[in-house]
């Protein structure tokens, strides 16, 4: 994605199930746990990079000795900055007192961060400040254990207005209205609850306040804490919880919109947002590995004992095929041969788009991101060209010239390292022009790959947004090679509609397929679709979420794929550019055919799994029409 979008979190969670004398002489360390949360935290650092954080709670600890630890970070390099202070108490030790390092129960009474229970955040701002006090994991603390609780996910809600107006009427007084905030005070009203039945229960069974409160922990349902705290969810949701006293929980949410993955052997129950961070970190086998299944809390009592239970009535899976495209890293064994299907879905439209003169073609990449899905187009370009070369030989009769059949087999595709991504570069210059200028020159290229005005030079991007970095940037350095024509491919479909679960993409006025069907909608005088469009919009307001239309379709009801994407390449090029450009798409079609079992596909078809989905697409439409610049959600 060449343009910069920031997107979901991540989250890494670790339960030892073993004492920690146990890995000590198994592994040869106390840090077991703690080297592990940092793998599984690195192995996913593409999902934050504004912040990240971590938390870990000893279990049966001792009255007035601190068991829960968290340590956050908003630095450039967080994940350093959080565990460098941590390790460096270990190697005091080391340094003082070796001997202390093989003495797990010391450890764990004396040394911070010495936890079986180990939860770790990484955070991709997707909106609001990039204050610390954002980073996960929260706490809601208590002097009672069995009402701690620390919380952190991967998520988005469509309705924090509603929830946290609901928390007003429970009697709270939140401190701020957030989702992160309504969803820890949520669940933390309902864990009161619970806390406050069964000490009431057992209080009325004539026992003490002291020997009540072991018993409380044994008891808690966490599944129906997590049914009443999340009745009126809406969003993409992974939430991992961890209660004081060691019971702890992951939830998914009911469309699977947000990935979950888990892994248990006898010594530890694992869970992160990304398979391989899991298959790396433990080196486990993929068959083993498992995904939550969606509005399922997966459950680890403080006994060890682990369980699914059903929080939430599942619905149709609609698992963010965003994931598949870009968000998560390539090297999942699924993702990969996804993306490359994607290059190869997309290849007849390349190749009519070129006139089928490939010999005359270039192939590359840009930016890094995409480079899976070119080797897809890349193999879909050989499959083209066997076939060539087959009937090019097969037409040679009996007794083909040797000459002519070494002529044929040496037809390939030209492919190269056409664009290269510099370091980030920054200026202090406050004019727009030559801000632009600087923004140009983000990427260099690869001269002397291009044959002046004869080749034709083919781009995969995996996806355009906004079409900036194409326009300001990419575009421009690709013309200074002097092709003949330049096509930009995009793996994804036309982005067309806001995303409102864990995605920086709000705001209908940023897409570049939406000012296209805009200027459309101008060009053949129907502009009167934006008013009826808008009328109806402003109609549905006071509607409940679920009874809301996504009426934006009708924006783009009127005109083909292939007609956006015309109008988007003369929406970025400008009279500067001597190259032809053309700019070619994915189309739904084939990005099911790529990733069948990841049909969240709302980005593109505007077809949201949640009601709150069509409720924010309709309120971005508004802002639009009224020239707000704010997010719908």
């Amino acid at each position: 994605m060449s343009d910069q979008i920031k997107h979901e979190c991540g989250i890494a969670f670790i339960r030892l199930l073993q004492p920690l004398d146990y890995y000590i002489k198994k592994y040869g360390t106390p840090l077991y746990g703690l080297n592990k949360l940092y793998l599984m935290m690195e192995k996913q650092h593409n999902r934050g990079q504004d912040g990240a954080g971590v938390a870990t709670i000893k279990l049966d600890s001792t009255p007035g000795t601190r068991y829960i630890n968290r340590r956050r970070s908003n630095s450039s390099s967080p994940i350093k900055d959080i565990f460098t202070p941590i390790n460096s108490k270990f190697q005091d030790i080391l340094e003082k007192n070796p001997e202390k390092l093989t003495d797990g129960k010391w450890l764990k009474e004396n040394v911070s961060f010495m936890g079986e229970l180990l939860l770790g955040h990484l955070r991709y701002g997707t909106f609001g400040n990039n204050n610390i006090d954002y980073c996960h994991p929260h706490l809601r603390q208590n002097n009672w254990q069995t009402r701690n609780l620390v919380l952190a996910g991967n998520f988005n809600l469509t309705n924090v207005d509603e929830l946290f107006d609901q928390l007003i009427e429970l009697g709270q007084h939140p401190k701020e209205k957030s989702d992160t905030v309504t969803i820890i005070e949520k669940i933390g009203h309902f864990l009161d609850v619970e806390n406050e039945r069964l000490f009431k229960k057992f209080k009325d069974g004539g026992l003490s306040n002291e020997a009540i409160s072991p018993l409380i922990g044994e008891n808690l349902d966490i599944q129906h804490i997590l049914q009443e705290a999340s009745k009126k969810w809406d969003g993409g949701y992974v939430m991992a919880g961890m209660i004081g006293h060691g019971d702890t929980f992951v939830l998914r949410d009911p469309s699977g919109i947000r990935p979950a993955f888990y892994y248990k052997d006898d010594e530890v129950v694992l869970v992160a947002s990304e398979r391989p961070a899991i298959q790396t970190s433990f080196n486990v086998s993929i068959e083993n590995i498992h995904e939550i299944e969606p509005g399922t809390a997966l459950i680890i009592k403080k006994s060890g004992e682990v369980y699914f239970k059903r929080v939430l009535e599942a619905r149709e899976k609609k698992a963010c095929s965003f994931e598949r495209i870009y968000f998560s890293r390539g090297n999942d064994k699924d993702i990969y041969q996804e993306r490359k299907e994607l290059g190869r879905l997309i290849c007849p439209a390349i190749f009519e788009a070129v006139n089928y003169d490939l010999r005359r073609t270039v192939f590359s990449f840009i930016p890094n991101t995409a480079e899976t899905a070119y080797y897809g187009m890349v193999d879909g370009v050989n499959n083209y060209l066997n076939e060539v070369k087959k009937r090019k030989i097969l037409e040679l009769g009996a007794n083909p010239d040797p000459d002519k059949i070494e002529n044929i087999l040496s037809i390939k595709p030209n492919l190269e390292k056409i664009a290269i991504k510099d370091a980030k570069i920054r200026t202090f210059i406050t004019s727009d022009e030559a801000r632009d200028d600087m923004v140009a020159h983000v990427y260099d290229i690869t001269y002397g790959t291009i044959e002046d005005d004869v080749d034709n030079l083919v781009v995969i991007d995996d996806s355009i947004v906004r079409g900036t970095t194409l326009k300001q940037s990419i575009i421009k350095i690709l013309d200074r090679l002097s092709p003949k024509k330049i096509v930009i491919v995009s793996s994804a479909p036309q982005i067309r509609y806001p995303d409102c679960y864990g995605i920086d993409m709000a705001k209908l006025g940023d897409f570049i397929a939406f000012k296209a069907a805009v200027a459309l909608l101008k060009d053949t005088l129907q502009e009167n679709i934006l008013d009826d469009v808008y009328e109806k919009c402003k109609a549905q307001e006071g509607y409940a979420a679920e009874d809301y239309q996504n009426y934006v379709k009708e924006v783009y009801k009127p005109f083909t794929p292939e007609q956006i994407s015309e109008k988007i390449s003369e929406l970025l090029v400008d009279d500067s550019i001597s190259a032809e450009v053309k700019i070619i798409f994915q189309t739904l079609e084939g990005l099911h055919a790529a990733c069948p079992n990841h049909t969240g596909d709302w980005y593109f078809s505007g077809d949201y799994p949640t009601p709150g989905g069509n409720k924010v697409v309709s309120r971005a439409f508004i802002n639009y029409m009224e020239g707000k610049n704010v997010r719908a959600y």
